[in-house]
């Protein structure tokens, strides 16, 4: 048996917030919020530093599922290193927050963790970003490494979530 978890970019929450709004929409983002409860939607740390620049609906959302976000780990610095010594392009130098490499980087550190569960957990990355040519973006380098990268819909449609 496979159970997914995804880890998920500021670029989808962005989007569902931006279609999807909390107020108008709440059965989506209740399912979402079960996600996070089982413990299979997740993010890195700073998705939630780009998220709360802003004070907007998906600031408050976000900081009341603080649980989703997991703080960087030695593992996950390594592998940022990595991931932008390989693709310097990938973050831009002038924002704050870049929260690209850490995605992936805690894609890759749950991928290689040594699971204590019965059933397989596959590691999805979530991101509005499309695969262009070779332009370096989280599709392009989650494709190089081996991670699976998809949207939110194709996220939902695996979820089997209709609306």
């Amino acid at each position: 048996m496979t159970s997914n978890c995804y880890i998920i970019d500021t670029s989808s929450l962005i989007k569902l917030n931006r279609e999807n709004p909390i107020d108008v929409y709440p059965s989506v983002w209740k399912k979402m919020e079960g996600l996070i409860a089982s413990g299979r939607l997740i993010a890195p740390k700073e998705v939630l530093n780009e998220i709360t620049k802003k004070d907007d609906q998906l600031a408050e959302w976000v900081k009341k599922h603080r649980e989703m976000f997991k703080e960087p780990t030695k593992k996950q610095i390594e592998i940022v290193q990595q991931i932008l010594k390989n693709h310097p392009s990938l973050i831009d130098v002038d924002r704050q927050f870049d929260a690209d490499p850490w995605v992936i980087a805690l894609a890759i550190e749950m991928a290689y963790s040594s699971q204590q569960t019965l059933f397989i957990i596959k590691r999805i990355v979530v991101t509005e970003e499309k695969l262009r040519g070779n332009r370096e973006n989280i599709p392009f380098v989650s494709k190089e490494l081996s991670i699976e990268a998809i949207d939110l819909i194709t996220m939902f449609r695996i979820e089997g979530w209709k609306f």
